[in-house]
């Protein structure tokens, strides 16, 4: 996991594509916020790049590839695999059957969107807070 890696966002919705936007403007992290509408995209982009990106905050629900696909995608490609980049759910609503497949699929996180702004900054700064302190096998030293 590289912690100065760039933040990886997959949000189809616009409105919560900008609620991110505002809550990462307010937090004011050193990391490089990208934002996806589909994980098609998003895994182009994973594939592509050598860049290893710091965490991936995705939506469930999402055209072309859905993120349970995409998370699914990344774990069964050794090369993504071994980035260790943590992949966490923010969605609408957490139904039993999402949750479950998400944890199958060594999900790190599976969060409900709030309506507030100040909750969304609140959980994503514990997130990152988190992520910035937990150590990965490809950066111990």
């Amino acid at each position: 996991m590289n912690k100065s890696g760039p933040i990886i966002v997959i949000e189809d919705d616009k409105d919560d594509r900008d609620f991110f936007n505002d809550v990462f403007k307010k937090l004011n992290f050193e990391n490089k916020i990208l934002y996806f509408e589909n994980g098609e995209s998003a895994l182009a982009y994973l594939s592509e790049d050598p860049m290893e990106p710091f965490l991936i905050l995705s939506d469930i629900n999402m055209p072309k590839l859905n993120g349970l696909e995409l998370k699914e995608k990344i774990q069964n490609n050794e090369d993504l695999r071994l980035k260790c980049i943590p992949y966490l759910f923010f969605t609408t609503t957490a139904n039993q059957a999402h949750v479950i497949d998400a944890y199958s699929k060594s999900v790190q996180g599976f969060f409900v969107k709030p309506n507030s702004i100040e909750k969304l900054t609140a959980i994503v700064k514990k997130i990152v807070e988190y992520w910035i302190e937990c150590e990965s096998p490809n950066y111990i030293k």
